[in-house]
Protein backbone atom coordinates (compact mmCIF):
# COMPACT_ATOMS: atom_id res chain seq x y z
CA UNK A 1 0.00 0.00 0.00
CA UNK A 2 1.55 3.15 -0.88
CA UNK A 3 1.69 5.98 1.59
CA UNK A 4 0.15 9.66 0.61
CA UNK A 5 2.95 12.47 0.20
CA UNK A 6 1.03 14.55 3.18
CA UNK A 7 1.47 11.35 5.52
CA UNK A 8 5.28 11.32 4.31
CA UNK A 9 5.88 14.43 5.35
CA UNK A 10 3.93 14.26 8.71
CA UNK A 11 6.20 11.37 9.48
CA UNK A 12 9.26 13.34 8.59
CA UNK A 13 8.46 16.49 10.79
CA UNK A 14 7.45 14.15 13.19
CA UNK A 15 11.05 12.45 12.73
CA UNK A 16 12.45 16.18 13.13
CA UNK A 17 11.14 17.13 15.70
CA UNK A 18 12.74 14.29 17.80
CA UNK A 19 15.21 14.73 20.46
CA UNK A 20 16.92 11.95 18.89
CA UNK A 21 17.22 13.58 15.58
CA UNK A 22 17.92 16.83 17.86
CA UNK A 23 20.98 15.55 19.54
CA UNK A 24 22.03 14.16 15.94
CA UNK A 25 22.30 17.53 14.74
CA UNK A 26 23.68 19.19 17.29
CA UNK A 27 26.81 16.44 17.46
CA UNK A 28 27.11 16.63 13.41
CA UNK A 29 27.46 20.34 13.75
CA UNK A 30 30.16 20.10 16.98
CA UNK A 31 32.09 16.86 15.07
CA UNK A 32 32.00 19.38 11.77
CA UNK A 33 33.20 22.26 13.47
CA UNK A 34 35.94 20.10 14.93
CA UNK A 35 36.72 18.33 11.38
CA UNK A 36 36.99 22.00 9.79
CA UNK A 37 39.25 22.44 12.53
CA UNK A 38 41.55 20.27 12.26
CA UNK A 39 41.63 19.86 8.17
CA UNK A 40 42.34 23.75 8.16
CA UNK A 41 45.40 22.60 10.92
CA UNK A 42 47.10 20.27 8.83
CA UNK A 43 46.61 22.64 5.56
CA UNK A 44 47.96 25.54 7.84
CA UNK A 45 50.67 23.42 8.64
CA UNK A 46 51.16 21.60 4.99
CA UNK A 47 51.76 24.81 3.87
CA UNK A 48 54.56 26.42 6.29
CA UNK A 49 56.29 22.90 5.73
CA UNK A 50 56.20 23.97 1.86
CA UNK A 51 57.40 28.02 2.32
CA UNK A 52 59.87 26.55 5.06
CA UNK A 53 61.07 23.79 2.13
CA UNK A 54 60.77 26.81 -0.59
CA UNK A 55 63.19 29.47 1.28
CA UNK A 56 65.62 25.93 2.09
CA UNK A 57 66.03 25.55 -1.37
CA UNK A 58 66.22 29.75 -2.40
CA UNK A 59 68.87 29.91 0.27
CA UNK A 60 70.80 26.80 -1.19
CA UNK A 61 70.73 28.01 -4.73
CA UNK A 62 71.77 31.35 -3.58
CA UNK A 63 74.57 29.87 -1.70
CA UNK A 64 75.84 27.94 -4.49
CA UNK A 65 75.38 30.84 -6.73
CA UNK A 66 77.52 33.10 -4.77
CA UNK A 67 80.32 30.15 -4.78
CA UNK A 68 80.35 30.39 -8.30
CA UNK A 69 80.88 34.02 -8.64
CA UNK A 70 83.15 34.28 -6.24
CA UNK A 71 85.22 31.36 -8.28
CA UNK A 72 84.74 32.85 -12.44
CA UNK A 73 83.13 36.12 -11.57
CA UNK A 74 79.92 37.16 -13.53
CA UNK A 75 80.76 35.37 -16.39
CA UNK A 76 80.96 32.01 -14.67
CA UNK A 77 77.78 32.63 -12.59
CA UNK A 78 76.16 33.57 -16.29
CA UNK A 79 77.10 29.97 -17.79
CA UNK A 80 75.97 28.33 -14.78
CA UNK A 81 72.47 30.01 -14.84
CA UNK A 82 72.15 29.33 -18.30
CA UNK A 83 72.52 25.79 -17.27
CA UNK A 84 70.09 25.82 -14.69
CA UNK A 85 67.55 27.12 -16.62
CA UNK A 86 67.58 24.48 -18.96
CA UNK A 87 66.66 22.00 -16.13
CA UNK A 88 63.10 20.47 -16.07
CA UNK A 89 61.78 22.14 -13.13
CA UNK A 90 64.37 24.33 -12.36
CA UNK A 91 64.15 27.12 -9.87
CA UNK A 92 63.88 31.57 -11.10
CA UNK A 93 67.09 33.22 -11.60
CA UNK A 94 67.41 37.01 -13.00
CA UNK A 95 70.79 38.41 -12.59
CA UNK A 96 70.36 42.56 -13.76
CA UNK A 97 73.59 45.10 -14.36
CA UNK A 98 73.55 47.84 -12.18
CA UNK A 99 70.66 49.82 -14.54
CA UNK A 100 68.48 46.62 -13.65
CA UNK A 101 68.33 45.46 -17.01
CA UNK A 102 68.59 41.71 -17.42
CA UNK A 103 71.58 39.99 -18.13
CA UNK A 104 70.33 36.07 -18.16
CA UNK A 105 67.51 34.28 -16.14
CA UNK A 106 64.32 32.65 -17.06
CA UNK A 107 62.22 35.61 -15.42
CA UNK A 108 60.51 37.94 -17.96
CA UNK A 109 58.75 40.59 -16.50
CA UNK A 110 58.67 41.90 -12.43
CA UNK A 111 57.05 44.86 -10.80
CA UNK A 112 58.87 48.46 -10.84
CA UNK A 113 60.95 48.36 -7.54
CA UNK A 114 61.01 44.44 -6.40
CA UNK A 115 64.79 43.51 -8.04
CA UNK A 116 65.80 46.94 -5.52
CA UNK A 117 64.94 45.09 -2.58
CA UNK A 118 67.55 42.92 -1.75
CA UNK A 119 68.45 40.75 1.16
CA UNK A 120 64.53 40.28 1.44
CA UNK A 121 62.01 37.32 0.72
CA UNK A 122 59.56 38.50 -1.24
CA UNK A 123 56.20 37.25 -2.61
CA UNK A 124 55.69 38.80 -5.90
CA UNK A 125 53.72 37.95 -9.48
CA UNK A 126 56.18 37.85 -12.47
CA UNK A 127 56.36 37.34 -16.03
CA UNK A 128 58.15 34.44 -18.05
CA UNK A 129 60.24 35.17 -21.13
CA UNK A 130 58.20 36.43 -24.07
CA UNK A 131 55.28 37.07 -21.19
CA UNK A 132 53.92 40.53 -21.61
CA UNK A 133 51.32 39.82 -18.59
CA UNK A 134 52.38 38.80 -15.07
CA UNK A 135 50.46 35.75 -14.21
CA UNK A 136 52.79 34.07 -12.35
CA UNK A 137 53.55 34.07 -8.57
CA UNK A 138 56.80 33.44 -6.61
CA UNK A 139 58.84 34.19 -3.70
CA UNK A 140 61.95 34.89 -4.43
CA UNK A 141 65.27 36.60 -2.61
CA UNK A 142 67.52 39.36 -4.23
CA UNK A 143 70.96 39.69 -3.58
CA UNK A 144 73.70 42.33 -4.27
CA UNK A 145 76.69 41.31 -5.75
CA UNK A 146 79.89 43.28 -6.18
CA UNK A 147 79.95 46.08 -9.36
CA UNK A 148 76.11 46.81 -9.38
CA UNK A 149 75.03 43.21 -9.97
CA UNK A 150 71.58 41.79 -8.59
CA UNK A 151 71.06 37.97 -8.75
CA UNK A 152 67.18 37.00 -7.93
CA UNK A 153 66.65 33.58 -6.68
CA UNK A 154 63.12 32.26 -6.33
CA UNK A 155 60.52 29.40 -6.94
CA UNK A 156 57.24 29.12 -8.48
CA UNK A 157 54.50 29.22 -6.09
CA UNK A 158 52.29 27.07 -8.51
CA UNK A 159 52.72 23.50 -6.93
CA UNK A 160 51.53 25.05 -3.53
CA UNK A 161 48.19 27.39 -5.06
CA UNK A 162 47.53 23.32 -6.72
CA UNK A 163 48.09 21.68 -3.38
CA UNK A 164 45.89 24.52 -1.57
CA UNK A 165 43.29 24.19 -3.97
CA UNK A 166 43.52 20.38 -3.51
CA UNK A 167 43.62 20.74 0.17
CA UNK A 168 40.13 23.00 0.10
CA UNK A 169 38.54 21.16 -2.34
CA UNK A 170 39.33 17.89 -0.07
CA UNK A 171 37.74 20.12 3.35
CA UNK A 172 34.62 20.92 1.54
CA UNK A 173 34.02 17.30 0.06
CA UNK A 174 34.77 15.96 3.28
CA UNK A 175 32.38 18.32 5.04
CA UNK A 176 29.86 17.79 2.74
CA UNK A 177 29.94 13.80 3.01
CA UNK A 178 29.87 14.35 6.78
CA UNK A 179 26.91 16.31 6.89
CA UNK A 180 25.13 13.97 4.48
CA UNK A 181 25.65 10.86 6.33
CA UNK A 182 25.53 12.62 9.78
CA UNK A 183 22.07 13.41 8.45
CA UNK A 184 21.03 9.97 7.48
CA UNK A 185 22.54 8.02 10.35
CA UNK A 186 20.37 11.13 12.44
CA UNK A 187 17.62 10.04 10.40
CA UNK A 188 17.75 6.37 11.41
CA UNK A 189 18.68 6.90 15.11
CA UNK A 190 15.72 9.56 15.19
CA UNK A 191 12.95 6.92 12.94
CA UNK A 192 14.22 3.84 15.49
CA UNK A 193 13.75 5.74 18.78
CA UNK A 194 10.46 6.85 17.16
CA UNK A 195 8.87 3.39 16.41
CA UNK A 196 10.01 2.32 20.12
CA UNK A 197 8.64 5.74 21.31
CA UNK A 198 5.06 5.39 19.27
CA UNK A 199 5.07 1.60 20.58
CA UNK A 200 5.19 2.69 24.06
CA UNK A 201 2.21 5.47 23.66
CA UNK A 202 0.29 2.89 21.72
CA UNK A 203 0.44 0.69 24.67
CA UNK A 204 -0.36 3.18 26.79
CA UNK A 205 -3.73 4.85 24.84
CA UNK A 206 -4.87 1.61 24.43
CA UNK A 207 -4.11 1.22 28.40
CA UNK A 208 -6.17 4.44 28.74
CA UNK A 209 -9.02 3.22 26.42
CA UNK A 210 -9.56 -0.14 27.80
CA UNK A 211 -8.71 0.13 31.29
CA UNK A 212 -7.02 -3.21 30.98
CA UNK A 213 -4.03 -3.12 33.39
CA UNK A 214 -2.58 -6.14 32.17
CA UNK A 215 -1.14 -4.73 29.07
CA UNK A 216 2.50 -4.03 29.50
CA UNK A 217 4.77 -1.58 27.55
CA UNK A 218 7.40 -2.96 25.21
CA UNK A 219 10.91 -3.53 25.96
CA UNK A 220 13.42 -4.08 23.33
CA UNK A 221 16.13 -6.27 25.46
CA UNK A 222 18.96 -3.68 24.73
CA UNK A 223 19.04 -2.38 28.35
CA UNK A 224 19.07 1.42 27.59
CA UNK A 225 17.89 4.21 28.97
CA UNK A 226 13.92 3.46 27.27
CA UNK A 227 14.44 0.04 28.32
CA UNK A 228 14.66 1.06 31.80
CA UNK A 229 12.40 3.39 31.18
CA UNK A 230 9.73 0.69 29.68
CA UNK A 231 10.48 -1.59 33.02
CA UNK A 232 10.08 1.39 35.80
CA UNK A 233 6.49 2.09 33.75
CA UNK A 234 5.87 -1.39 33.91
CA UNK A 235 5.96 -1.44 37.20
CA UNK A 236 3.89 1.45 37.83
CA UNK A 237 1.51 0.12 36.14
CA UNK A 238 1.30 -3.02 37.81
CA UNK A 239 1.32 -1.25 40.86
CA UNK A 240 -2.13 0.57 40.14
CA UNK A 241 -3.38 -2.47 38.85
CA UNK A 242 -2.85 -3.59 42.17
CA UNK A 243 -4.29 -0.51 43.56
CA UNK A 244 -7.32 -0.59 41.80
CA UNK A 245 -7.46 -4.67 42.32
CA UNK A 246 -7.63 -3.47 46.01
CA UNK A 247 -10.02 -0.88 45.51
CA UNK A 248 -12.20 -3.23 43.71
CA UNK A 249 -11.56 -5.89 46.51
CA UNK A 250 -12.81 -3.76 49.24
CA UNK A 251 -15.60 -2.15 47.44
CA UNK A 252 -16.87 -5.99 47.35
CA UNK A 253 -15.90 -6.75 50.66
CA UNK A 254 -17.60 -3.61 52.00
CA UNK A 255 -20.71 -4.19 50.12
CA UNK A 256 -20.73 -8.22 51.44
CA UNK A 257 -18.99 -7.82 54.68
CA UNK A 258 -21.25 -4.77 55.92
CA UNK A 259 -24.47 -5.83 54.58
CA UNK A 260 -24.97 -7.94 58.04
CA UNK A 261 -24.14 -5.41 60.76
CA UNK A 262 -26.41 -2.79 58.84
CA UNK A 263 -29.20 -5.65 58.91
CA UNK A 264 -28.77 -6.02 62.14
CA UNK A 265 -28.70 -2.91 63.11
CA UNK A 266 -31.82 -1.87 60.85
CA UNK A 267 -33.47 -5.47 62.24
CA UNK A 268 -33.10 -4.03 65.90
CA UNK A 269 -34.41 -0.97 65.04
CA UNK A 270 -37.40 -2.31 63.75
CA UNK A 271 -37.84 -4.55 66.32
CA UNK A 272 -38.05 -2.05 68.49
CA UNK A 273 -40.39 -0.05 66.88
CA UNK A 274 -43.13 -2.92 66.28
CA UNK A 275 -42.80 -4.09 69.99
CA UNK A 276 -44.16 -1.63 72.66
CA UNK A 277 -42.12 -1.64 75.67
CA UNK A 278 -41.08 0.62 78.74
CA UNK A 279 -38.21 3.24 78.63
CA UNK A 280 -35.53 0.11 80.09
CA UNK A 281 -36.78 -1.84 76.25
CA UNK A 282 -35.81 0.80 74.06
CA UNK A 283 -33.05 2.01 75.88
CA UNK A 284 -31.57 -1.54 75.56
CA UNK A 285 -32.85 -1.28 71.82
CA UNK A 286 -30.51 1.93 71.59
CA UNK A 287 -27.73 0.58 73.20
CA UNK A 288 -27.86 -2.55 70.75
CA UNK A 289 -27.90 0.09 67.79
CA UNK A 290 -24.74 2.12 69.34
CA UNK A 291 -22.45 -1.14 69.68
CA UNK A 292 -23.24 -2.11 66.45
CA UNK A 293 -22.47 1.61 64.93
CA UNK A 294 -19.58 1.90 66.87
CA UNK A 295 -18.65 -1.22 65.42
CA UNK A 296 -19.52 0.22 62.01
CA UNK A 297 -17.74 3.15 62.90
CA UNK A 298 -14.67 0.96 63.55
CA UNK A 299 -14.62 -0.26 60.28
CA UNK A 300 -14.51 2.66 58.56
CA UNK A 301 -11.91 4.46 60.38
CA UNK A 302 -9.65 0.84 59.97
CA UNK A 303 -10.59 1.74 56.25
CA UNK A 304 -9.69 5.25 56.07
CA UNK A 305 -6.12 4.19 57.92
CA UNK A 306 -5.27 1.37 55.99
CA UNK A 307 -5.96 3.91 52.86
CA UNK A 308 -3.91 6.70 54.05
CA UNK A 309 -0.85 3.79 54.91
CA UNK A 310 -0.73 2.72 51.17
CA UNK A 311 -1.11 6.02 49.98
CA UNK A 312 1.93 7.47 51.99
CA UNK A 313 0.19 10.30 54.00
CA UNK A 314 2.36 11.16 57.88
CA UNK A 315 5.54 10.40 56.09
CA UNK A 316 6.13 14.13 56.38
CA UNK A 317 6.15 14.16 60.55
CA UNK A 318 8.14 10.91 60.99
CA UNK A 319 10.47 10.88 63.85
CA UNK A 320 13.28 8.75 65.00
CA UNK A 321 11.93 6.79 68.18
CA UNK A 322 12.85 3.76 70.29
CA UNK A 323 10.59 0.94 69.31
CA UNK A 324 11.28 -1.15 72.34
CA UNK A 325 9.25 2.06 74.39
CA UNK A 326 6.52 1.54 72.19
CA UNK A 327 6.67 -2.57 72.64
CA UNK A 328 6.16 -1.97 76.70
CA UNK A 329 3.53 0.33 76.35
CA UNK A 330 1.39 -1.83 74.36
CA UNK A 331 2.12 -4.67 76.83
CA UNK A 332 1.74 -2.60 79.91
CA UNK A 333 -2.02 -1.83 77.96
CA UNK A 334 -2.83 -5.22 77.31
CA UNK A 335 -1.74 -7.20 80.69
CA UNK A 336 -4.59 -6.46 82.26
CA UNK A 337 -6.94 -8.23 79.68
CA UNK A 338 -4.58 -11.29 79.48
CA UNK A 339 -4.71 -11.44 83.29
CA UNK A 340 -8.90 -11.34 83.25
CA UNK A 341 -8.20 -14.12 80.82
CA UNK A 342 -5.83 -16.19 82.82
CA UNK A 343 -3.20 -15.94 80.16
CA UNK A 344 0.64 -15.84 80.55
CA UNK A 345 1.67 -12.72 79.11
CA UNK A 346 5.60 -12.07 78.34
CA UNK A 347 7.04 -8.82 77.47
CA UNK A 348 10.89 -8.62 76.71
CA UNK A 349 12.33 -5.41 74.89
CA UNK A 350 15.81 -4.48 74.49
CA UNK A 351 16.75 -0.35 74.83
CA UNK A 352 17.87 1.53 71.89
CA UNK A 353 15.70 -0.05 69.27
CA UNK A 354 15.94 3.12 67.34
CA UNK A 355 13.31 3.53 64.18
CA UNK A 356 12.12 6.22 62.33
CA UNK A 357 8.47 6.56 61.66
CA UNK A 358 5.20 7.54 63.38
CA UNK A 359 4.96 5.85 66.76
CA UNK A 360 1.27 6.00 66.79
CA UNK A 361 1.04 4.11 63.92
CA UNK A 362 3.78 1.92 65.03
CA UNK A 363 1.34 1.59 68.50
CA UNK A 364 -1.53 0.63 66.37
CA UNK A 365 -0.19 -2.06 64.63
CA UNK A 366 1.34 -3.82 67.41
CA UNK A 367 -1.89 -3.42 69.27
CA UNK A 368 -3.84 -5.16 66.52
CA UNK A 369 -1.26 -8.13 66.56
CA UNK A 370 -1.50 -8.67 70.40
CA UNK A 371 -5.26 -8.47 70.29
CA UNK A 372 -5.45 -11.00 67.34
CA UNK A 373 -3.25 -12.92 69.85
CA UNK A 374 -5.68 -12.44 72.41
CA UNK A 375 -8.79 -13.29 70.86
CA UNK A 376 -7.43 -16.10 68.71
CA UNK A 377 -4.11 -17.81 70.58
CA UNK A 378 -5.59 -19.95 73.02
CA UNK A 379 -4.43 -23.54 72.71
CA UNK A 380 -7.22 -26.32 71.85
CA UNK A 381 -8.14 -28.01 74.87
CA UNK A 382 -6.43 -31.97 74.87
CA UNK A 383 -7.30 -32.02 78.50
CA UNK A 384 -11.20 -33.16 78.61
CA UNK A 385 -14.27 -31.72 78.53
CA UNK A 386 -14.75 -28.25 80.00
CA UNK A 387 -11.27 -27.86 80.21
CA UNK A 388 -9.06 -25.76 78.97
CA UNK A 389 -4.88 -25.66 79.12
CA UNK A 390 -3.41 -21.95 79.78
CA UNK A 391 -2.48 -19.54 77.24
CA UNK A 392 0.61 -17.93 76.51
CA UNK A 393 1.81 -14.59 74.78
CA UNK A 394 5.31 -13.30 74.48
CA UNK A 395 6.42 -10.02 72.89
CA UNK A 396 9.71 -9.45 71.77
CA UNK A 397 11.56 -6.29 70.37
CA UNK A 398 15.00 -6.84 69.36
CA UNK A 399 17.59 -5.66 66.75
CA UNK A 400 18.77 -8.34 63.79
CA UNK A 401 21.41 -6.83 61.72
CA UNK A 402 19.95 -3.74 60.06
CA UNK A 403 16.16 -4.25 61.10
CA UNK A 404 14.53 -4.06 64.58
CA UNK A 405 12.23 -7.06 65.12
CA UNK A 406 9.05 -6.97 67.05
CA UNK A 407 7.04 -10.29 67.47
CA UNK A 408 4.20 -11.31 68.94
CA UNK A 409 3.78 -14.74 69.70
CA UNK A 410 1.07 -17.29 70.89
CA UNK A 411 0.28 -21.20 71.33
CA UNK A 412 -3.19 -20.77 69.64
CA UNK A 413 -4.10 -23.46 66.51
CA UNK A 414 -1.85 -21.03 64.12
CA UNK A 415 -2.88 -20.35 60.75
CA UNK A 416 -2.43 -22.72 58.14
CA UNK A 417 0.60 -22.61 55.79
CA UNK A 418 -1.71 -22.18 52.45
CA UNK A 419 -3.59 -19.07 54.34
CA UNK A 420 -0.85 -17.32 55.60
CA UNK A 421 -0.50 -15.51 52.03
CA UNK A 422 -4.28 -13.98 52.30
CA UNK A 423 -4.82 -13.30 55.92
CA UNK A 424 -3.45 -10.15 55.00
CA UNK A 425 -5.83 -8.59 52.62
CA UNK A 426 -8.97 -7.03 53.92
CA UNK A 427 -12.01 -8.84 55.62
CA UNK A 428 -10.58 -11.47 55.51
CA UNK A 429 -11.71 -14.43 58.15
CA UNK A 430 -10.38 -17.59 58.34
CA UNK A 431 -12.79 -20.14 59.75
CA UNK A 432 -11.84 -20.68 63.06
CA UNK A 433 -12.09 -16.93 63.76
CA UNK A 434 -15.76 -16.08 62.30
CA UNK A 435 -17.63 -16.88 65.57
CA UNK A 436 -15.85 -14.46 67.36
CA UNK A 437 -16.07 -10.58 67.22
CA UNK A 438 -13.55 -8.76 64.65
CA UNK A 439 -13.74 -7.61 61.23
CA UNK A 440 -10.98 -8.82 59.48
CA UNK A 441 -9.04 -5.54 59.14
CA UNK A 442 -5.98 -5.99 62.06
CA UNK A 443 -3.54 -8.03 60.21
CA UNK A 444 -4.50 -5.62 56.39
CA UNK A 445 -3.59 -2.25 58.99
CA UNK A 446 -0.66 -4.22 60.17
CA UNK A 447 0.89 -4.53 57.16
CA UNK A 448 0.16 -1.47 55.63
CA UNK A 449 1.86 0.71 58.60
CA UNK A 450 4.71 -1.62 58.10
CA UNK A 451 4.97 -0.84 54.29
CA UNK A 452 4.92 2.86 55.10
CA UNK A 453 7.69 2.53 57.21
CA UNK A 454 9.97 0.37 54.71
CA UNK A 455 9.19 -3.07 56.60
CA UNK A 456 7.29 -5.91 56.25
CA UNK A 457 5.09 -8.06 58.26
CA UNK A 458 6.11 -11.73 58.24
CA UNK A 459 4.13 -14.89 59.61
CA UNK A 460 5.81 -17.87 60.84
CA UNK A 461 5.31 -21.02 63.37
CA UNK A 462 5.79 -20.53 66.59
CA UNK A 463 5.65 -24.62 67.23
CA UNK A 464 2.85 -24.89 68.57
CA UNK A 465 1.02 -22.10 67.73
CA UNK A 466 1.64 -18.48 65.89
CA UNK A 467 4.58 -15.97 65.55
CA UNK A 468 3.86 -12.55 64.00
CA UNK A 469 7.22 -10.27 62.91
CA UNK A 470 6.95 -6.52 62.80
CA UNK A 471 10.16 -5.98 60.75
CA UNK A 472 11.62 -2.50 60.56
CA UNK A 473 14.71 -0.91 59.18
CA UNK A 474 16.86 0.46 62.05
CA UNK A 475 18.09 3.87 62.33
CA UNK A 476 22.17 4.44 63.76
CA UNK A 477 22.96 7.69 65.11
CA UNK A 478 19.98 9.39 63.31
CA UNK A 479 21.07 7.40 59.72
CA UNK A 480 18.91 4.63 58.52
CA UNK A 481 21.09 1.58 58.63
CA UNK A 482 19.17 0.13 55.63
CA UNK A 483 20.41 0.93 52.35
CA UNK A 484 18.79 3.22 49.95
CA UNK A 485 16.35 4.25 52.69
CA UNK A 486 16.97 8.17 52.90
CA UNK A 487 17.04 9.82 56.33
CA UNK A 488 13.75 11.16 57.23
CA UNK A 489 12.08 9.99 54.29
CA UNK A 490 10.88 7.08 55.18
CA UNK A 491 10.78 5.26 51.84
CA UNK A 492 9.29 2.08 51.20
CA UNK A 493 10.99 -0.91 49.44
CA UNK A 494 14.03 -3.27 51.01
CA UNK A 495 16.70 -4.25 49.21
Amino acid sequence: MRRSPERNALSLSKVFRTTAFKLSVAYLVIFAIGSAFVLGGVAWNVNGLLNEQITQTIQAEITGLAEQYEVGGIRQLVEAIDRRTRLPGSSLYLVTNYAGEPITGNVGTLPAGVIERTGLLVETPYGKPNETKMTHLAVARIFQLPGGFRLLVGRDLEERENLRTVMTHALVISLLWLVAIGLVGGLFVARRVLRRVDAMNATARTIMATGDMTRRLPIAGTGDELDRLAANLNALIARIGTLMAGMKEVSDNIAHDLRTPLTRLRNGAEEALRHEGDSEDYRAALNKVIAESDGLIGIFNALLMIARAEAGSGREGMTAFDAGEVARDVAELYEPVAEDQEIAFAVEAADGLHVRGSRELLSQALANLVDNALKYGLPESHSGPGEQERGSIAVTARREGRDVTISVADHGPGIAEIDRARVFDRFVRLEGARSRPGSGLGLSLAAAIARLHGGTLEIGDNAPGLRITLRLPAVDNGILALPGLAQGKGEEGRP
